[in-house]
């Protein structure tokens, strides 16, 4: 039942797995994860195992409690697990760094620094040694690739929920990481919002194509974005329960897809894990 690759339709079952192309870039390698806890060792995570290949687009969904921001923390390096191991280009995962890099859903901005400033914070940490010009070429160049060259002497006070994920996400990408990872960045948005940085993040992983690895709520985001969705289990002593292939060749037209009677299979069959077969005790 578990860590098995789902494909509903008949053009699902057709699409081989951009993992199994390529050579494996990111492992998640029987990761368990326990926490100590006064009432006794409390598992999080039970033989979690992934293959993530380079460049590939990865949503994880799940129930609130599933430890899919645990998963992503020790990908990030700011968690360790309890057994097992993550490996990133053969080399295993121990602490964070510029190959990895976070966009939360409170975008941890500085509020007393402008855009740029925050953008080049990152940059001139990662690079102190690249001159000057060069750096704050950088950062022009990643607000410019969100649309905020205008906004970029503003504080964060200043921008909109939408403006300042947008900063989030260029300070991300002006370092260049092998690795962006997402926890949830489009949550707290609007739907409108929501729908216009889908858009331009998937522009821009189009652009430059590194490996993504985003949780989420909105199975529809996920049918969007995503080459697979890895659909977690309940917590405690949560796994992958399933992972999907998602279909839809690449550029993706938004409303090309929902007309397509695959989404909602797609879409169903999601839900159906998600509120049936894993759903929450009352």
């Amino acid at each position: 039942m578990f860590n098995r690759t789902f494909a509903y339709t008949e053009t699902a079952k057709q699409t081989v797995s951009v993992a199994t192309q390529r050579e494996p870039f990111l492992v998640i390698e029987d990761v368990s994860k326990v926490y100590p806890t006064s009432k006794g060792p409390y598992t999080v995570l039970d033989g979690v195992n992934l293959t993530v290949a380079e460049g590939e687009f990865i949503c994880v969904i799940g129930h609130s409690g599933c430890g899919k921001s645990t998963l992503l923390n020790m990908v990030a390096g700011f968690n360790h697990p309890t057994s097992g191991e993550v490996r990133l280009g053969s080399k295993p995962i121990t602490k964070p760094g510029p190959d990895r890099m976070v966009v939360f859903q409170n975008y941890a901005l500085l509020p007393w620094r402008t855009a740029f400033e925050n953008v080049y914070l990152a940059v001139n940490a990662v690079h102190p040694n690249k001159p000057q010009a060069e750096k704050r070429a950088i950062v022009r160049e990643h607000l410019a690739m969100v649309g905020l060259s205008e906004a970029a002497d503003k504080k964060p006070p200043q921008l909109s929920g939408g403006m300042k994920q947008r900063v989030s996400i260029a300070r991300a990408l002006a370092i260049r990481p092998q690795v962006l990872i997402l926890d949830e960045p489009f949550g707290a948005l609007d739907a409108i919002t929501k729908e216009e940085l889908q858009e331009e993040l998937l522009k821009i992983w189009n652009d430059h194509r590194c490996t993504v690895l985003m949780i989420t709520h909105d199975i529809d985001e996920a049918l969007f974005l995503a080459d697979r969705l890895v659909m977690m289990t309940n917590g405690p002593h949560a796994k992958i329960g399933e992972v999907m292939e998602i279909p839809f060749s690449r550029p993706r037209d938004r409303a090309r897809i929902m007309e397509d009677p695959h989404y909602y299979k797609l879409r169903n069959y999601a839900l159906d894990f998600l509120y049936h077969r894993f759903a929450h005790d009352e």
